[in-house]
């Protein structure tokens, strides 16, 4: 399997700005393998003296992120290799929350279950008016468990059970900006890529202690995540496994 076929995650650093861009040939769906590269990515850049702010995107033009890999849940055959697998994307939201940096989320398009948790989990998330969202979990007999934290405290719980009971239904992406998930939406990619290129500006020229101590006062009351998630994730582990799930995959 070529790097192409399974994906990659890579990291980019200029003038104190790291990027960091996943893709996966699968509508940039995350398997176990791009999760792990974030969760170090994301941690390394964190902890680089020389980096002052991080964003967040994927790579090609329509989806930013189609959520869990469908081919890995197919492949989960008992609960400890599905909350595994779960966990995988607690992993990444609790690196988010503890990176000493501000993460800018570039949502250049459709993002569904976990790219919605990734759009949550970043400080300051920005799409354009082709960042439609859904939370789809219900719809194949799990639950958007792991990511409802994230998702909950950007939105609130009114948004997020919206969306987590019509799991068929797409909201816009001013919708979405309207129920605080986006700050701004933008017409076209260019204009979102052109904004972020300024404000990520504006943030490398603010001080690194105050953002710091900023970030920190901004997720109080989350510290429970690191256990919390896992619990989610394991009630995701276990709810793959139905007979409803199973057959809702395969097809």
């Amino acid at each position: 399997m070529n790097k192409t076929q399974q994906g990659h995650v890579t990291t980019t650093i200029n003038n104190g700005i790291a990027t960091i861009s996943f893709f996966h040939p699968a509508h940039n769906s995350l398997p176990a393998n791009l999760l792990t590269a974030l969760v170090t990515q994301i941690e390394t850049a964190g902890n680089d003296p020389s980096v002052k702010v991080i964003i967040l995107r994927s790579e090609g033009e329509k989806t930013f992120c189609a959520g869990a890999s469908f081919d890995e849940l197919k492949a989960i055959q008992d609960f400890e290799s599905g909350k595994k697998f779960f966990s995988g994307f607690a992993n990444v939201i609790n690196a988010m929350r503890k990176c000493p940096k501000f993460i800018i989320g570039r949502i250049h398009g459709k993002a569904v279950g976990g790219g919605v948790g990734l759009a949550a989990a970043a400080d300051y998330s920005m799409a354009t008016v082709n960042a439609t969202i859904k939370l789809s979990e219900l719809a194949i007999g799990i639950g958007p468990f792991v990511i409802g934290p994230a998702v909950e405290r950007k939105m609130g719980l009114s948004a997020f059970s919206q969306m987590a009971i019509n799991a068929t239904e797409w909201c816009t992406a001013e919708w979405a900006k309207e129920k605080g998930l986006f700050t701004e939406v933008f017409e076209t990619t260019e204009r979102l890529d052109a904004y972020i290129a300024y404000f990520a500006e504006k943030l490398v020229n603010s001080s690194p202690e105050a953002m710091r101590e900023l970030k920190t006062v901004l997720w109080q009351g989350t510290e429970n995540w690191d256990t919390l998630l896992y619990e989610r994730a394991a009630i995701s582990g276990r709810l793959v496994l139905s007979d409803f799930t199973k057959t809702a995959i395969s097809k």
